[in-house]
């Protein structure tokens, strides 16, 4: 046989994925999860995006705040640390409790709604773990 690997891939007849597209798209719920109406609305209150965005200025506050004590050097390496911490998480499939965030935000001696009403083991996130780390490592 002359014909190497490649003519035969030329040769080929390509197989489309078997998922709709368009306005007839189906919801996958193994890799997006339950969809909600929730998340589509406009708020519902003036305060509602600040609170959403609560953590996020709240950060930006203390960084410039410690810009101005301390100079540029100091949010620049808390900013590290917090990327550094973020990076390490466990499997997809297991709750994270990000214990070492909570101790570089100083949030580690409090107690909010989230400690107690956030239990893991009542999540609906939970799925099967071999898909959830193949679509982590890209191979679905």
């Amino acid at each position: 046989n002359s014909r190497g690997a490649s003519s035969l891939l030329k040769d080929s007849i390509p197989i489309p994925e078997f998922s709709a597209s368009g306005p007839f798209e189906g919801h996958d719920l193994l890799r997006r999860g339950f969809t909600s109406v929730k998340n589509e609305l406009l708020p519902s209150h003036p305060l509602e995006l600040s609170e959403k965005n609560f953590q996020l200025n709240q950060d930006k506050t203390n960084f410039a705040t410690l810009r101005n004590i301390q100079g540029l050097h100091a949010p620049l390496k808390l900013q590290m640390e917090f990327r550094a911490v973020k990076q390490v998480q466990r499997l997809p499939f297991l709750h994270s409790s990000n214990v070492a965030l909570d101790t570089l935000r100083g949030n580690d001696e409090s107690i909010g709604f989230e400690d107690i009403l956030n239990d893991p083991s009542q999540s609906e996130v939970m799925g099967e773990p071999h898909m959830m780390m193949e679509y982590k490592l890209g191979l679905l």
